[in-house]
């Protein structure tokens, strides 16, 4: 049974915007899609895009799932030409400074060791001082030039800028209209940045769960809330390695990681994964190794972002990060010692203990799939967090919660009808099994369901099934 358990985000845009490349990229593999609104623009086609994404991977029978990234509160110099920075020398920044910025800031609190990047880390800044509310004054570490539009990261500064902008909203409500399958917020510093969401949601009567993008300090400081209040997490470790020490990401990407695994949330590890395909074919020995990492380390999906969205080789990407996926899998299902290193969710709810009890039964009696039953997905993210080695079979009545569970570790969802009662489920199962050659007769399953049929949050019970 060659199905991976590692799912695969893929960011679309000029590189692969083309059905013909949306259906090569889902073939490669691909199980999200994600939509980085940063680099929206009037002539970006994403209704299009949208409806590309729909009709083919109902085409294929996949599971694929669409992420819309919102923008959030990036800033950016607003200079027209080149700015010339010296090592050593004082240069204002903010309002109408010597390094203008494009959004108007308020600069209240001043922490120690506050600091400033331009341009990805390239050009670093120590604070001296706050000039005004609208300007601070900066030293420089190192010397280069400021191209203009380049983009700023400022840690350790109060600035009053909200996480959820006029532009994040309008961009949700684009989100509702085409049927978005997950929603990720950039710059979350706090559980309650999704209060401003979750009240539009509310207004509109329409939900979609949202991922907390990782990328700030003080999002590290706020980790535990911040897991507990959103339906997904995603290590953005690029900026998150321009407000911390670069040192520090991989020790806060483990712990992440394993904080969502607990948590039964699913969690994407992001950025420069394979940076070197963006003009090569094959990436470098260390980007395969980071990859790997991130998957012994746990993580639900990897994510790639400019490979594939105005890289030379996406579709050589997809494939090996598909590659490097199976390769690593295939140790690790022969190695006990990964699941040893999995740190199990709490078994304090009765939903959480039933997924442990399947859990350990399917791996004493060494079986070789799980079926669970599941009207919101959530059984499915449960079952998934105990990490094991049989297959996950989420059978679904929902085209939202069938697609959604394409982000979650080791599960492959299944569209079904509405069921009657269990026994017109295991009857589906074993027609199904069977008719995929994916169990043969003599050999069991073990499934999971509620009990009455069809009611949300009831999972109750376990049944061990002979074909």
């Amino acid at each position: 049974m060659k199905y991976r358990r590692t799912k695969i985000v893929a960011t679309f845009g000029p590189s692969t915007i083309s059905k013909s490349m949306v259906e090569k990229m889902i073939i490669a593999g691909v199980d999200v899609a994600r939509i980085n609104m940063s680099h929206y623009s009037d002539i970006f086609d994403i209704d299009n895009l949208v409806k590309n994404i729909r009709n083919i991977s109902k085409k294929l029978n996949r599971s694929v799932s669409i992420m819309m990234d919102l923008p959030g509160p990036k800033i950016r110099t607003s200079n027209e030409e080149i700015i010339s920075i010296k090592r050593g020398n004082l240069y204002t920044l903010g309002l109408n400074a010597e390094v203008p910025l494009d959004a108007k800031l308020k600069f209240k609190g001043i922490k120690k060791g506050a600091k400033v990047k331009i341009d990805d880390g390239k050009l670093s800044f120590i604070v001296q001082n706050k000039i005004s509310n609208s300007q601070i004054l900066i030293k420089a570490k190192n010397k280069g030039d400021i191209l203009p539009q380049k983009g700023v990261n400022i840690c350790g500064l109060d600035i009053n800028l909200p996480t959820v902008g006029e532009k994040d909203l309008e961009y949700v409500k684009l989100a509702i209209k085409l049927g978005i399958d997950w929603v990720a917020l950039s710059f979350v510093r706090s559980a309650s940045d999704r209060l401003v969401i979750d009240q539009l949601f509310n207004k509109l009567n329409y939900q979609i769960p949202v991922v907390a993008k990782i990328e700030k300090s003080e999002a590290i400081e706020q980790l535990d809330d911040i897991i507990e209040a959103f339906d997904g997490i995603l290590v953005a470790r690029g900026d998150l390695g321009l407000e911390l020490e670069l040192e520090k990401v991989p020790t806060l990407q483990k712990k992440i990681v394993r904080k969502c695994n607990v948590s039964c949330k699913p969690v994407i590890v992001a950025t420069q994964m394979l940076e070197s395909m963006m003009e090569n074919p094959m990436p470098t020995r260390a980007e395969v190794s980071d990859v790997a990492s991130a998957i012994y380390d746990g993580s639900d999906a990897i994510m790639l972002s400019g490979e594939t969205a105005i890289g030379k080789f996406p579709l050589e990407c997809v494939r090996m990060m598909k590659s490097i996926v199976s390769n690593v899998e295939k140790e690790i299902l022969d190695n006990e010692e990964f699941f040893n290193l999995i740190k199990s969710p709490d078994k304090t709810n009765s939903g959480n203990a039933i997924c442990s009890s399947a859990f350990k039964i399917a791996r004493d009696l060494s079986l070789k799939i799980m079926v669970i039953m599941t009207e919101s997905g959530s059984t499915g993210n449960t079952m998934s967090s105990f990490r094991p080695s049989s297959l996950i079979f989420a059978m679904t009545p929902s085209d939202k919660v069938y697609r959604k569970l394409s982000l979650t570790w080791g599960v492959i969802p299944i569209k079904v009808k509405k069921f009657k009662s269990t026994d017109q489920m295991l009857k589906y199962c074993r027609k199904f099994f069977i008719d995929n050659n994916l169990i043969k007769k003599g050999e069991q399953f073990i499934m999971t369901a509620g009990i009455p049929v069809g009611i949300t949050g009831s999972t109750n019970m376990i049944k061990i099934e002979t074909i």
